[in-house]
């Protein structure tokens, strides 16, 4: 796993969850706990241009904070990220090429990374979740579906870094046609938000979200079937990743995993059918919660600190 080196007493790392609506920052010691927090709005709506600003003037605040010597830092972004450049992200002001970990290292003056954000919150369950396992596969379950592969502290990116995509595995070859373009993807069936359009178009009835389907669970057809459908595309997915990279444990965060065991019994049951001549891997529910961006981050930065093979003077804020 990803962890500070022996002589990181007295320092702290950056680390920073980038969403498109928020982003969750933490200055983390090397015994993982939060020295300071501070969170932001994503700026979104004014560019690319102006979330970069956003994303190194949190990492800014955050080393001014701290009450050690700054020595790596790291943030973990939605899109396809590879070798420290975020490739596309639509969500963040539409960014292409941005080398995220090149601007870190020039703001703050020290080794940066920068990760998918489901990765990252597979290296935080994997070191810190309720079964730690070398080998933890992360499905964020909300308004996409994304997933991070782990394997001995080791993040599976994909040549390009285009691993990860769950939520675009054709799960219905004849099925509905996804944002993307591609036929059947899972996210059209299983996302927090398809779960919301789908009852609305089978009902005409008007949902917040996919914990207003949950709620009608047991008194409402439209949402038992919405809900039935759902966990089946889901269990194919993870069947089909199960056959394919074998993982550990499988780790279920997101905003549909709040549906707890509702969503948990009836996925593993029909996981375990789906899988005639092995057995599946355990399936558990995130418990870091919104932290496990963050926390992720903070490992990846004590790798980048790791691999520098040095403590950098103090730069900038940091002291």
């Amino acid at each position: 796993m990803a962890t500070p080196p022996p002589d990181a007493s007295g320092t702290a790392v950056v680390a920073i969850d980038l969403g498109g609506t928020s982003m969750k920052g933490a200055l983390v010691d090397a015994r993982g706990s939060a020295l300071a927090r501070l969170d932001a709005p994503t700026p979104a709506a004014e560019g690319g241009a102006a979330v970069l600003a956003a994303v190194l003037r949190l990492a800014a605040d955050l080393a001014a904070a701290a009450p050690a010597r700054v020595v790596g830092a790291a943030a973990v972004t939605p899109g396809q990220v590879y070798e420290g450049v975020v490739k596309f992200a639509a969500n963040l002001g539409g960014w292409n090429d941005v080398p995220l970990a090149r601007e870190l290292t020039a703001t703050l003056g020290v080794p940066a990374a920068v990760e998918h954000d489901a990765a990252g919150a597979a290296l935080a369950e994997a070191e810190f979740g309720e079964n730690r396992s070398s080998d933890c596969f992360f499905v964020a379950l909300g308004t996409g579906i994304g997933a991070g592969h782990v394997r001995s502290g080791v993040v599976a990116a994909g040549s390009a870094g285009g691993a990860g995509e769950l939520g675009h595995i054709p799960v219905y070859p004849d099925g509905d046609r996804c944002a993307c373009g591609q036929i059947g993807c899972l996210e059209t069936y299983a996302s927090a938000a398809s779960i919301a359009r789908r009852y609305t178009a089978r009902t005409g009835t008007v949902v917040a979200g996919s914990d207003d389907v949950v709620a009608r669970l047991g008194n409402d057809p439209a949402a038992d079937a919405v809900w039935e459908q759902a966990v089946e595309a889901l269990a194919v997915a993870l069947a089909t990743t199960t056959l394919l990279v074998d993982p550990g444990v499988i780790v279920l965060g997101g905003g549909l995993a709040r549906a707890g065991d509702t969503l948990l019994r009836p996925l593993s049951a029909r996981l375990t059918a789906r899988l005639a001549w092995r057995p599946p891997p355990p399936i558990e529910l995130s418990v870091l919660g919104t932290d496990a961006g963050w926390r992720g981050a903070a490992l990846l930065a004590w790798t980048a600190r790791n691999a520098s093979g040095r403590v950098p003077a103090a730069t900038g804020g940091t002291r």
